[in-house]
């Protein structure tokens, strides 16, 4: 049967067939559906995964039908697993449930699929798992299937060998300050099935929280490829003393498997993060092909937005150059009502205009209206607030002048691309290393307050300097000079593209493809 599969993909005959599997949240899907189509254009046959939950909400946003790829790319088969809860469950409001069902039944159906797509020896000759990183299961599926597994990683390489590295951490006291960290193993992962599923429904499955030793403060100077990091510079899930969230214990497995990967592929530039590329391949071959971006920057011929997206281009063709504020947090995270009410007075007291991306669930998605009241009317004019929108067409407008972001790492290298500075509000996960990425080193954008500590002065006076000022000035020439550092790096002889064409050369030989 996997035989037949990879065949009716478009394999056998000197095909190789990369099996891409990308972690059910937008800021995933996104880049892997890119990553899938490049594979694909070099002569893959590519089957994409998509969870059914990710797969509805993308067809709900009006994109896609059946298949997100009809009609958009030849050599890209689509295939949908369920997630072990139904669709209508809301997976934004009850998180951390929703990711104990990621972390325990999703590799099940992802088990069952592999089985029927590659489950002979012929298939599975022909067949790479090209997966992204964050999951608990590819190194251990790779091995059962004999299969090669290439570990997708859609951040910096900075976050990844922070990761990789937590042991390094964890030895020195900046992280995880207690031996008790719980070890998940594989036939963890498997054996519960749907009998878990309904009990998770009605009760979450919790662990223990003993109590932990404060970390050290001082700044970090032995992880390999980093100079030098404060803690608070760290990923949020590395700042925190409770290391037996459901999220944590995700991290640890999925980088356990991230040590056995054959490959890692990340969407990152060579140039950007040159030392901890260096260190990163002399642990594994790592392969830097970013940006992956959309063809032409311009809106994906595959749907992927997983969010109905407004038209704002009559609004913003309205608008002088460089005059408007971008604002999205994302599609993840969330802020709390007296953090987008501090931002929401600062916006409105900097005079500037602004296009504002308020996700429904921005704060809570039984909480759909959380802005101040009055604000509609006061920003009426100058003004607008949209659900969602295609990003990389708002970026890449000549009236957009600056992007209020959650540092995002889409976000940062679209806007990046398009030539927008940034300032800096992050959110959660990697957003505060990417924030030390964007201020610090690279200085294309200036944070704005923190987590629980940002004040509408602070705002104001920030998206002046960025909107008005002569800090704006210095931060368009210095991203100005990034931007050509990425548009040089995919260009033919570029760093990306000479990583990806060995990637390529690489699977092509390893899965019995011929160039």
């Amino acid at each position: 049967m996997g035989q037949e599969a990879v065949a009716a993909n478009g394999g056998g005959g000197g095909r190789p067939h990369a099996v891409v599997v990308p972690y059910p949240l937008q800021g995933h899907v996104i880049p892997a559906v890119h990553l899938a189509l490049r594979l694909a254009a070099r002569g893959f046959a590519v089957t994409f995964v998509n969870t059914e939950s990710v797969h509805q909400q993308i067809a709900s946003g009006g994109g896609g039908g059946d298949d997100i790829f009809a009609g958009a790319a030849a050599g890209v088969r689509y295939e949908l697993v369920g997630d072990g809860f139904p669709l209508g469950f809301d997976r934004s409001l009850n998180h951390d449930q929703y990711m104990e069902g990621v972390l325990h039944v999703l590799p099940a159906h992802v088990d069952e699929l592999l089985r029927r797509l590659i489950g002979d020896a012929d298939a599975a000759a022909a067949t790479c798992l090209v997966v992204d990183t964050f999951f608990v299961w590819p190194a251990t599926f790779a091995r059962k299937f004999g299969v090669p597994y290439v570990s997708f990683w859609t951040e910096p390489a900075l976050i990844f060998t922070l990761y990789y590295h937590m042991d390094l951490l964890t030895k020195n006291g900046h992280f995880n300050c207690k031996d008790d960290v719980p070890v998940l193993h594989q036939q963890d992962l498997l054996d519960v099935r749907w009998q878990w599923i309904g009990m998770m429904m009605d009760q979450p499955v919790g662990m223990g929280s003993p109590a932990r030793q404060e970390p050290r403060k001082d700044t970090i100077t032995y992880v390999p490829g980093v100079a030098a990091i404060e803690p608070r510079e760290l990923m949020s899930y590395l700042q925190e003393t409770d290391t037996t969230t459901v999220v944590h214990r995700i991290i640890f497995k999925a980088f356990e498997e991230a040590r056995a990967a054959d490959y890692v592929v990340c969407n990152t530039v060579e140039e950007l993060e040159p030392s901890t590329i260096a260190a990163l391949r002399a642990e594994k071959p790592f392969y830097a092909v970013g940006p992956i971006l959309p063809a032409g920057f311009a809106r994906s011929a595959v749907a992927t937005s997983m969010w109905a997206e407004s038209d704002c281009s009559q609004w913003l063709a309205a608008q002088p150059p460089a005059s408007v504020l971008y604002i999205s947090f994302g599609s993840y995270a969330h802020v709390t009502r007296g953090e987008l009410h501090e931002i929401a007075r600062g916006v409105l007291a900097s005079g500037a205009r602004f296009l504002w991306v308020m996700r429904p669930d921005i704060v809570s998605s039984d909480d759909p209206d959380p802005l101040p009241n009055g604000f509609a009317a006061a920003a009426a004019g100058r003004g607008v607030v949209v659900p969602w929108c295609c990003q990389v067409e708002v970026l890449s407008h000549p009236a957009v002048g600056a992007f209020l972001t959650h540092c995002g790492w889409n976000s940062i290298l679209e806007s990046v691309w398009a030539g927008v500075p940034m300032l800096c509000f992050p959110l959660l996960t990697d957003q505060f290393t990417n924030r030390r990425l964007v201020s610090r080193e690279w200085r294309v954008g200036v944070p704005v307050g923190d987590r629980g500590a940002v004040v509408a002065d602070e705002v104001r006076a920030r998206i002046e300097g960025v909107m008005r000022g002569e800090e704006g000035e210095r931060l368009r020439e210095q991203v100005s000079k990034m931007r050509s550092t990425l548009k040089a790096a995919v260009a033919p002889g570029g760093s990306s593209q000479r990583s990806f064409d060995e990637l390529v050369d690489e699977l092509m030989c390893r899965c019995g493809g011929r160039r």
